[in-house]
């Protein structure tokens, strides 16, 4: 079945038009965009989205109109995410957006979007990957929150979102530029305590493996491997270890905003968020007590196309 998925989150829009094999969940991509829109800048001080805001996320799915057309999906799902569940606004957005580009468009709870990760993450791993025996952790970083999904030879027995979110806690925390120590720390402890009040000690697993998916895992890989341009054959697959993601954290957070824009690998848009972002996995691999991370370009695009050719969504 040919789907397009539309995934609007908090920091980015994103289109995946693919043929898929519900069956074997194997995902055939035929197009792949990204735009960082920030639907979710200021939400946090007004619980709103705004109308700028939502005009990039409006401007951005009309740049992928093209596609939607040429390509002709017999299914075309759009989901928003932490932002727009978090919104008193968010129903009026998510009507807007089906209306507008004539998509089943739907607001889903954090639950789903972490099932939705993992199945992406996990359905169809290519070979030297980490596959799905053992146990794996998916995680997955977010503009507004942040998912954890721990599965035991491919059964989930435990996966919890939180409200932890790279937009929001740059928005939060981060006040200067480049950002003083002291800020840095603060994120650090907020996401400290958020991740180790959802993430009960019992489902802690030093020996899973981490599959890290979304924008700051896969950017952490590029400016791991200097891509310039940005090559997703490469980065799918791609181990970071903690002891990296910690040089590569202090390196950024040394360099202000405009700096940043320049570093090999890193996507110009994703500079003011990264360093949250940073923080964030570095956080969770310590929670975990793991020493490195797999990063995948599956996710929740994979997962919910998969999904949907199943007649699950």
């Amino acid at each position: 079945m040919r789907v397009a998925v539309l995934d609007i989150g908090t920091n980015s829009t994103r289109l995946l038009v693919a043929d898929v094999d519900a069956q074997a969940g194997a995902v055939h991509e035929l197009e792949r965009e990204s735009t960082v829109t920030r639907l979710g800048e200021g939400l946090e001080r007004t619980g709103n989205l705004s109308e700028v805001a939502m005009g990039r996320v409006l401007a951005a799915l009309e740049t992928y109109r093209p596609a939607l057309e040429a390509l002709a999906p017999e299914r075309r799902i759009a989901v928003l995410t932490s932002a727009a569940r978090d919104a008193a606004n968010g129903p009026d957005f998510t009507a807007r957006v089906s209306e507008a580009f004539g998509v089943d468009a739907r607001t889903i709870g954090g639950d789903l979007e972490a099932r939705l990760s993992h199945l992406g993450a996990t359905a169809v791993q290519e070979a030297g990957s980490a596959g799905s025996a053992g146990e794996v952790v998916v995680l997955d970083i977010g503009g507004g929150s942040t998912e954890f999904i721990v599965a035991t030879d491919g059964v989930v027995g435990f996966h919890v979102s939180t409200q932890a979110g790279v937009v929001r806690m740059t928005e939060r925390h981060i006040h200067h530029d480049p950002p003083l120590p002291e800020e840095l720390e603060q994120v650090a402890r907020d996401a400290q305590d958020v991740f180790g009040a959802a993430v009960p000690p019992q489902v802690h697993h030093p020996g899973a493996t981490l599959i890290a998916v979304a924008g700051t895992a896969t950017s952490m890989a590029a400016i791991d491997l200097a891509l310039e341009p940005y090559d997703s054959e490469r980065v799918h697959g791609h181990r970071v270890t903690l002891a990296t993601c910690r040089e590569i954290l202090a390196r950024l957070a040394a360099l202000p905003e405009a700096r940043r824009r320049d570093v090999p690998g890193l996507h110009p848009q994703r500079a003011g968020t990264i360093l949250a972002g940073a923080v964030f996995l570095i956080a969770a691999m310590e929670l975990l007590g793991v020493s490195e991370m797999e990063v995948s370009e599956h996710d929740i695009l994979h997962g919910t196309a998969i999904a949907a050719a199943r007649g699950e969504l």
